[in-house]
């Protein structure tokens, strides 16, 4: 394929139960990779890995354009710290971005940042490439329903 497409997110932290973190990554000819680690009660790392058709790559790609995150800049956001990173990294064509950040716990965080408008547009493309990535996900995997 000559598209050149790319998505990676990342969030996570050190702490009492070891390196917890969320990760997806989602590749112009449709492997979608995800990992949840989780210490916490004995947790283990949940791995999937599934192809998705063009069309949800299109609408993808759509949802990351509508939010013009390719526009912002992330050099007056919150710097990662103690309390955890998150990481946003597109490649589109010939343009790369590549995001990072502290884990934002509201909207208040966004909005007592330095650059609140772009910090938004993040905060909110974040929210809808999750629930975008873990409707895949539920789709292509059966989920045991709590008896």
């Amino acid at each position: 394929m000559t598209d050149n497409f790319y998505v990676r997110y990342y969030v996570g932290h050190k702490g009492k139960f070891g390196h917890e973190f969320l990760e997806f990554e989602i590749k112009a000819d449709g492997k979608m990779r995800y990992a949840n680690n989780s210490n916490y009660k004995n947790e283990i790392m949940i791995r999937k890995e599934v192809n998705i058709s063009q069309g949800a790559i299109e609408e993808l790609k759509r949802i990351i354009f509508d939010a013009e995150i390719m526009k912002e800049d992330d050099k007056l956001w919150p710097e990662p710290d103690r309390i955890g990173t998150q990481e946003l990294e597109i490649v589109s064509g010939q343009d790369h971005i590549s995001f990072s950040t502290t884990k934002i716990g509201s909207l208040l965080d966004v909005q007592e940042s330095k650059d609140p408008d772009g910090l938004r547009i993040f905060y909110y493309l974040v929210q809808d490439l999750k629930c975008f990535v873990f409707s895949l996900i539920r789709l292509h995997f059966k989920i045991k329903p709590i008896s």
